[in-house]
């Protein structure tokens, strides 16, 4: 079973102001990111599926050059909510860190 961190170097969630959450991937290599975007993993409906956001409403951008992928959606709840659990966002990366993905080739 391929993980994320078989891909990446670095997996990590934060608030992108008070209304956006935004994930970070960064990837290990040319060929880990070439394979990363290849499975089609991080996309809109995975997101959209885990924190209940409108799949139109989640923009995944590809970084080449950086050998990154970012995706940025609503937050679930505003910053400083009543009903925040996670004020900064720094831990919403942990449900996909199981997720079972194709092996990297």
């Amino acid at each position: 079973m391929a993980t994320l961190l078989d891909y990446c170097s670095l997996v990590r969630s934060k608030n992108a102001g008070p209304f956006t959450l935004t994930f970070d991937f960064m990837c290990h290599d040319q060929a880990a990111y070439d394979a990363l975007v290849a499975t089609g993993f991080l996309g809109e409906h995975l997101f959209a599926a885990l924190y209940g956001a409108d799949p139109d409403q989640v923009l995944v951008v590809h970084h080449p050059g950086a050998l990154a992928v970012k995706v940025s959606l609503p937050r679930p709840t505003v910053q400083g909510d009543l009903r925040d659990a996670d004020c900064y966002a720094g831990q919403q990366y942990a449900p996909l860190m199981d997720r079972e993905l194709p092996p990297r080739p």
